[in-house]
């Protein structure tokens, strides 16, 4: 039960909505890697930089970050919370400092699971051709636009929600926390314009072929305008709706 309740209160916090967001995975001899996604969560660009120990390229990340943000017009910094989390903060403050005009909001995310999205089979169908590393950052940014969205994609057991999970029943755990997210899903319903494919799939009445379809067409068609354009989608038919 406390396992159900600290996902539900994960799964529901406050989405920062559809703003370009960078989303800054921190490391420090590894670099930090970086990824910028547009408003829907489609990724724009990637970068690594070296601001810390050994390399300590302080101007140089300050540099490429400004070149990043004034390129893509980003609106919101997402900081992972792990390793390096404070100094990398301390060179995002400093940009923002620097780009006062384009008021940019930097905000430290919790990157629970985010490695066990980016080596999973999910991010490589996503993003075949990108560093496994670079996965992580791009989760990032996407779990401050829209939590839920993001989480759903990662098995609830690795998000961190509770300790000892290894002392309960697996299979109830499982079916509990499995449980959670439908409900959450259903209860706050989707933006058809950002959800990913695990997020559209959870909705009652769609299913994984459905969802790919959805989320193909706003690729290659950009966001739905109405709720007629669904009707473009193939399979999205009378019945489906």
């Amino acid at each position: 039960n406390i396992f159900a309740q600290n996902l539900k209160d994960l799964l529901l916090s406050a989405p920062a909505g559809p703003k370009i967001t960078m989303g800054v995975d921190p490391g420090i001899r590894t670099g930090c890697k970086i990824a910028v996604v547009d408003q829907t969560g489609k990724l724009l660009d990637t970068t690594t930089i070296y601001p810390h120990e050994p390399r300590n390229d302080w101007h140089g990340s300050l540099a490429a970050l400004g070149a990043l943000c004034m390129k893509h017009k980003v609106e919101l910094i997402a900081i992972g919370n792990g390793t390096a989390s404070r100094e990398t903060d301390k060179l995002v403050t400093e940009l923002i400092k620097k780009l006062e005009a384009m008021k940019i909001a930097k905000i430290i995310v919790s990157e629970a699971g985010a490695s066990v999205y980016s080596a999973s089979e999910l991010a490589a169908h996503e993003f075949p051709g990108l560093d496994v590393s670079l996965r992580g950052a791009v989760s990032i940014a996407r779990r401050l636009q829209d939590p839920l969205a993001e989480l759903v994609k990662i098995e609830p057991k690795a998000i961190g929600v509770g300790q000892y999970q290894h002392d309960v029943d697996q299979s109830a755990l499982a079916k509990s926390l499995d449980a959670v997210v439908e409900d959450c899903v259903n209860s706050v319903g989707v933006d058809v314009n950002t959800a990913s494919v695990p997020l559209l799939a959870r909705v009652s009445g769609l299913n994984k072929t459905l969802a790919d379809n959805i989320v193909q067409f706003r690729n290659e068609n950009g966001a739905f305008a109405s709720r007629a354009a669904l009707k473009k989608v193939p399979r999205l038919g009378p019945k489906t709706r």
